[in-house]
């Protein structure tokens, strides 16, 4: 029961420090915006409209009121649902990001995924072996950390699409219409997002289980004859976790701006496509959008690595 009130309160507290952060995002990002919003009602109608034309535009998009009114009426309306049309196309922005949201989440998912699995098993790999294999993982490591994502990008596509044609370019296929063409074009841009996020993930594991190993319990527990297979995977390497977990949880949020990049690369129609394209235009509802939910995402994931650690390691709870 102690536990269990304990875990509530925990969660309690992570979610209202998240709604806190959201809400701040929000005020400073509809400030900002709204600062260099000025010349966004002439570039909807056109550099050479009449003034009066844009006079007109500027108050039917509302800019010619308080920013603070127009703030809480944006705020008031996307706390029910609706977060405005484009200013651009006239689309509603729930329905531009419920349209692109799954293309990045597929992409960002898929590689958190591959850089926790290949992370964790480089990093135990180099601490357990050591020797050329410890050399091997962490040279590997710093060239894969060193080189950024975008050149990454570029390189598979070189090799993989234009030489060897396994996979297309560029495009996007639903999962709905092909499992195995999605999968196709999602495999390279994955590769592309995780490789420095697993370098990173493999030098944490390997730091945090060369410095568990040290520790006498370890010693204790191969003294007692239990295996010493067991000893890594079910002591050394959950004790280890928490740092990995940590960097993990930051790697994903690195992972959603490098898609940006990654999905200009390979022409997907994601987030960052739209990013691109709203922050040029001035299209700030779909900014805003844009905005609440990568912090509701972000609020989400560390949310996620805040109970894991807890479950981890019971200590984490009273912090």
């Amino acid at each position: 029961m102690r536990d269990t009130t304990s875990m509530l309160t925990f969660i309690l507290r992570r979610l209202g420090a998240g709604v806190l952060t959201v809400l701040t995002i929000s005020v400073l990002g509809f400030y900002l915006l709204h600062l260099g919003a000025r010349d966004t009602a002439r570039r909807i109608v056109g550099d050479t409209a009449d003034p009066t034309i844009v006079a007109r535009k500027a108050h039917e998009l509302g800019l010619d009121r308080p920013i603070i009114v127009q703030f809480f009426d944006w705020a008031g309306s996307a706390l029910r649902g609706d977060m405005g049309r484009s200013w651009f196309s006239g689309q509603p922005v729930t329905d531009a990001l419920a349209s692109r949201l799954p293309v990045t989440l597929s992409l960002t998912i898929g590689a958190i995924l591959v850089t926790a699995v290949v992370g964790t098993i480089l990093g135990v790999l180099a601490a357990t072996r050591r020797g050329r294999v410890d050399g091997s993982i962490q040279v590997g490591s710093f060239v894969g950390a060193a080189i950024p994502g975008f050149l990454v990008a570029l390189i598979l596509v070189l090799v993989f699409a234009v030489g060897l044609h396994w996979v297309p370019a560029t495009g996007y296929i639903t999962p709905e219409t092909s499992i195995t063409g999605w999968l196709s074009t999602i495999i390279l841009p994955i590769i592309a997002l995780s490789i420095g996020a697993t370098a990173s993930i493999a030098q944490q594991v390997r730091g945090s289980m060369l410095d568990a190993l040290r520790l006498d319990y370890v010693r204790t527990l191969r003294a007692r004859g239990i295996p010493n297979r067991r000893v890594t995977y079910d002591h050394v390497l959950r004790n280890s976790a928490g740092p990995a977990l940590s960097v993990l949880g930051i790697q994903f949020i690195v992972m959603l701006g490098g898609a940006v990049v990654v999905e200009q690369v390979f022409s997907l129609p994601g987030l960052g496509q739209t990013a691109v394209s709203a922050t040029i235009q001035g299209d700030i509802p779909l900014v805003m959008g844009l905005i609440v939910v990568t912090a509701v995402i972000v609020l989400l994931i560390n949310l996620a690595v805040d109970l894991l650690q807890g479950w981890l390691n019971p200590k984490v709870r009273l912090s």
